[in-house]
């Protein structure tokens, strides 16, 4: 007796019971390419061998993008502003990873990832390499605005929108790449990215200022972001 055809109307195949494994990363270009069209490549490769060679290219990555863009920031108000507003961008983006990183790797493995600390390393340059790239895609649009007003609320709203609009995709990435790494509850993975976010606006009121004009590199009074915005908001009216 012939076994029936299970797929005898539409011709398709059953799919491979393994998957094929994705093509080796190759030079930085190929790295940065993977990371914007083909993410799945850019995981596998944080599990093999080629893992330090990937992170370093993404943190390269995300330097020169974030000092590009904060090159940027720094032309609202030219002077000093053009190589502070960068090396702050920069150096403030790193160290809220290295001050959240210990937590992202406990909340992983609270959601049942089985991650090894290169993987949580590799995932987080990725989204912050993915959104800094993105916020290199609006330079010349923040440029235009620095170049045609002189508000410091208005400029310090529309970088903060943009900086939202990249997370977005760049959290896309993040949390896709922990279900790669067969986490159960991403419910965790979202907390962190909420810390993260609370982290990075502290950052920046920390290290301001990043639009505007100061005689100081950094603010001698300390500040919560949400009053440093309310007080930036209300000087401007």
């Amino acid at each position: 007796m012939n076994t029936p055809d299970p797929f005898p109307s539409t011709g398709l195949q059953p799919p491979p019971l393994n998957p094929p494994t994705p093509d080796p990363l190759g030079g930085a270009f190929s790295v940065l390419e993977a990371l914007l069209r083909e993410p799945n490549r850019v995981w596998h490769s944080l599990r093999g061998d080629d893992a330090g060679r990937v992170i370093a290219v993404l943190v390269v990555a995300t330097a020169v993008c974030a000092a590009l863009y904060g090159v940027v920031i720094g032309s609202f108000s030219k002077g000093t502003q053009l190589w502070a507003a960068p090396v702050k961008v920069t150096l403030g983006l790193f160290f809220s990873v290295i001050i959240c990183l210990p937590s992202l790797y406990i909340f992983a493995s609270l959601g049942g990832a089985r991650t090894r600390l290169v993987e949580a390393v590799g995932l987080t340059a990725g989204l912050l390499t993915q959104n800094t790239l993105l916020l290199v895609g609006f330079a010349p649009v923040a440029w235009i605005f620095s170049e045609s007003t002189d508000s410091v609320a208005w400029m310090g709203a529309m970088h903060l929108a943009f900086w939202f609009v990249a997370c977005a995709f760049g959290f896309r990435f993040f949390l896709s790449g922990f279900e790669q790494l067969n986490a159960r509850h991403l419910g965790g993975i979202r907390v962190w990215l909420a810390l993260f976010i609370v982290v990075v606006l502290q950052m920046s009121t920390a290290l301001r200022p990043l639009v505007g004009k100061s005689e100081d590199f950094l603010p001698k009074e300390k500040r919560f972001f949400l009053k440093h915005w309310f007080e930036q908001t209300d000087s401007s009216r």
